[in-house]
């Protein structure tokens, strides 16, 4: 009978992209703006600076991620090709490695030899880099896939802070900005969770805090660059 049960381990690399995209980009955002708010700068002014964070921030996060997977991606494959030589120029000292990284999980030897020869009969690479490495397929590094979700969630999820600024009156332009950011932050920590099979509340309620001691600093620092350089 085929195994049917779903798990989320393939959608690591994508969700860790998305979910570190949106939320910097309601963090960085929204703080730029609080800040230069503070210093008593006009909406046009607030909303400039937002659009040109959102702009380089997506840029910003696309390539900051394609590099990092990169240098990720190039660890991984150095690895295949180690394990690779290693397998061709000793198999039967790999084979027993094999064997033992069983035995270390509660395998009787005879057993753990058995499986440790089937899987090397079958895959013996995609053993050692699974079961000794802990590089499983689904999870393998993909630079262009992270770039662009990074970028796109960036920008999509960085227009909120620029809308609730273009929505909010002139008189509680600060405050109505901080409130939805938070919100939006604690939404989105949750949706995050939510997809990663993750306990939701804490996630929400740990990025909620984040956004807001973010939010906090640039506030004060905003307002007193504003009143020193008034």
């Amino acid at each position: 009978m085929l195994h049917s049960e779903a798990h989320r381990l393939d959608r690591a690399g994508w969700l860790r992209a998305a979910v570190l995209g949106s939320n910097d980009a309601i963090v960085s955002t929204a703080s730029l703006m609080v800040g230069v708010a503070a210093a008593d700068a006009t909406r046009e002014a607030i909303l400039v600076a937002g659009l040109a964070g959102l702009v380089a921030g997506a840029m910003s996060m696309a390539v900051g991620e394609y590099v990092s997977v990169c240098s990720q991606r190039d660890a991984e494959r150095a690895d295949v090709e180690r394990e690779t030589r290693e397998i061709a120029d000793n198999p039967e000292f790999e084979l027993n490695e094999l064997a033992g990284l069983y035995m270390q999980r509660g395998l009787d030897r005879e057993l753990a030899e058995a499986v440790a020869r089937q899987l090397t009969d079958h895959d013996a690479v995609g053993a050692h880099l699974r079961d000794e490495l802990g590089i499983h397929p689904g999870a393998k590094a993909r630079p262009l896939q992270a770039a662009w979700v990074s970028a796109t969630s960036f920008a999509v999820f960085a227009t909120l802070p620029v809308v609730f600024l273009a929505l909010a009156p002139t008189a509680y332009r600060i405050p109505l900005l901080i409130a939805g950011t938070l919100l939006s932050l604690a939404v989105l920590g949750a949706l995050g969770a939510h997809l990663g099979g993750a306990p939701r509340k804490q996630a929400a309620l740990r990025v909620t805090i984040g956004g807001a001691l973010a939010l906090g600093a640039t506030a004060a620092i905003g307002t007193w660059l504003g009143v020193a350089l008034g």
